[in-house]
């Protein structure tokens, strides 16, 4: 149960957006920016970090969710998101995305555990600055809506069709057309 009271029918991030669109906009444009913009960085793999980050901070919608975009951007391979989050290293996995998990990972943890070591390891494995830059960030962005999404205990349903049907949606539409959709569902920006 929400520890808020929060609008029904809308599962873990997206209850708290139609909570507060006032902060959903600004959230979703930074999904949209981190996930989606053009980049070097597919989707696939921008998506896989994100899933991996929340998966290490045990964010049952989010590594949920976010695995189901990366899985759709891959062709329905859920096996490769599902080996990402137990050992991306045991995957067919390009050695420049094992070494931004790799940095995702320290991320995850604190930012100051990811070393010069690392940063090179990136370099080594053909990692622009600006990739490894957007995987900090990713990283960094995914910590702070894990911790939205689990502190106040939204609602996360068990089925994996729902999520399947969100992220082709978001994987076709983005995130940008989320802030128009709850506006819609709630008059004012006023807390209930």
């Amino acid at each position: 149960m929400p520890h808020i009271a929060l609008p029904e029918g809308f599962p873990g991030i997206a209850g708290l957006m139609a909570y507060r669109p006032l902060t959903a906009k600004p959230l979703n444009e930074l999904a949209q920016a981190l996930l989606q913009s053009p980049n070097s960085l597919s989707p696939a793999e921008r998506e896989l970090i994100a899933t991996y980050v929340s998966s290490q901070n045990d964010c049952f919608y989010c590594q949920t969710i976010h695995g189901a975009v990366a899985a759709h951007h891959l062709g329905g391979n859920q096996q490769l998101v599902d080996a990402v989050k137990q050992d991306f290293l045991a995957t067919d996995l390009s050695d420049k995305m094992k070494a931004l998990l790799a940095i995702a990972g320290k991320v995850q943890l604190g930012g100051r555990y990811v070393t010069a070591e690392d940063i090179e390891q990136a370099r080594l494995a053909d990692a622009t600055d600006q990739e490894i830059h957007d995987t900090v960030l990713i990283a960094a962005a995914f910590c702070m809506y894990n911790r939205y999404v689990d502190g106040l205990a939204t609602w996360a349903p068990q089925q994996m069709a729902i999520y399947q049907e969100r992220a082709k949606n978001i994987a076709e539409k983005g995130y940008g057309q989320f802030p128009n959709q709850y506006s819609a569902n709630k008059p004012s920006d006023e807390p209930k």
